[in-house]
């Protein structure tokens, strides 16, 4: 049976939603992310990519290149509700979908064909999205999901595109090979350097040629580049770790600012691990300075997912790593070698008192928020705190405008 594989993604979704609730900003040019000069493009509409501006640029050479676009910090929790609105829509009409980020679905439609026309079916799933969300969506529909990403975003703005099966190297051909997911600056530059331009000439190499130059990863992109790809529809992926990070709008020496906001986040992924049953058993600390020189430690750890135990290990590793009188730009933390399981007692160190505190602090915050009971220390790190449970096989939401 031949796979028939649908491609959904929303046009500029955070621009899309933003225009939503404010029609004014129709036709405008737009930028949304952080809105400091230290911040990132989350999404820009389409009037300011002819300027050059694109999604991941720095926000202060996207504000000099169209200083005529309107700059919105934008809401993750509304973004979040918009894409939980349609993925419910496609959950309802579609047998396997995987929803691969938060704009973005892949559909497993094999076999329709037999009772309804697959394509038919997508393109009325698609318009029934558009009518109940006011959003724009564009639609790839091929046999892989590779070649129906690739269909989607030639569709775009707002269209959709079907290729026929045996169409797929036709297709493919007289595209850029920036084109072929995976394929970025770097290894686009290496290509460049060959002299290959366009899909239609890695088609025309030998797959060896490809894995001499770019290893392993030559050999994938040749079997991209002639529409080859067997990956699933993967209707949910376990996490393997949970991390959060931030960058200061200034950079800092402030060490007592620094740990505080270390204990901040350690309390706050410590709750999202007993919110999805999790422990952890690798905790890891990171620190950018301002010179972009980014150094890291961890350490493992007996499986938790407590506090007390987690705040004092975090800030034993900054401490090692820390190099005083350096201006720190970025520090983060994860939490690695997950296992589901509720948290463990520790016969030697905890108390039922200290047991049913958790218990009690942790449905305060499942009711009114993770951020409704923390630490005196944390209440200065304002924008520590997650929308959603980070493993609830959701994607997690891209925050590109979070700052200290």
């Amino acid at each position: 049976m031949l796979r028939t594989i649908l491609h959904l993604d929303l046009d500029t979704f955070y621009v899309s939603v933003e225009r939503l609730i404010n029609s004014s900003l129709q036709n405008k040019p737009l930028l949304v992310g952080g809105i400091s000069d230290r911040g990132v493009v989350a999404a820009c509409s389409y009037e300011t990519r002819t300027f050059g501006v694109h999604s991941g640029m720095s926000m202060k050479i996207a504000k000099e290149l169209c200083p005529e676009a309107t700059v919105i910090k934008g809401n993750a929790g509304t973004y979040s509700k918009y894409s939980d609105v349609v993925t419910d829509i496609i959950k309802e009409k579609v047998p396997v979908f995987e929803k691969a980020s938060i704009d973005e679905f892949y559909a497993d439609l094999s076999g329709m064909d037999k009772f309804f026309g697959a394509y038919t079916y997508a393109s009325e799933l698609r318009q029934q999205i558009i009518a109940e969300t006011g959003l724009p969506i564009s639609l790839g529909f091929a046999q892989n999901k590779i070649v129906s990403k690739v269909a989607t975003s030639e569709a775009k703005p707002n269209n959709q595109l079907k290729i026929d099966s045996g169409q797929e190297i036709p297709f493919l051909a007289p595209l850029s090979v920036k084109k072929i997911p995976m394929v970025g600056l770097k290894t686009y530059q290496t290509l460049r350097g060959l002299g290959v331009r366009y899909i239609k000439t890695v088609q025309e190499m030998p797959v060896d040629a490809m894995k001499s130059v770019l290893g392993v990863n030559g050999v994938t992109i040749w079997k991209r580049a002639n529409g080859i790809d067997n990956t699933p529809v993967i209707a949910f992926s376990e996490r393997k770790s949970i991390s959060t990070e931030r960058t200061f709008d200034r950079d800092t020496i402030d060490v007592h600012k620094l740990r505080h906001i270390l204990i901040a986040m350690t309390e706050n992924l410590s709750y999202q691990l007993r919110r999805g049953n999790k422990l952890s058993a690798c905790i890891t600390v990171k620190i950018k300075y301002s010179d972009f020189n980014t150094y890291s430690k961890q350490l493992k750890i007996p499986y938790t997912s407590a506090d007390h135990i987690l705040i004092p290990k975090i800030l034993e590793l900054f401490e090692q790593l820390h190099q005083k009188r350096l201006l720190v730009r970025l520090i983060g933390i994860r939490f690695s070698h997950l296992v589901s399981g509720n948290y463990q007692i520790n016969l030697f160190d905890d108390t039922e008192k200290q047991l049913n505190l958790y218990k009690a602090l942790d449905l305060i915050r499942d009711r009114y928020g993770d951020r409704s009971v923390i630490r005196a220390v944390a209440m200065g790190s304002k924008t520590i705190g997650r929308i959603q449970n980070p493993f609830n096989g959701q994607p997690p939401v891209v925050l590109a405008h979070r700052k200290e």
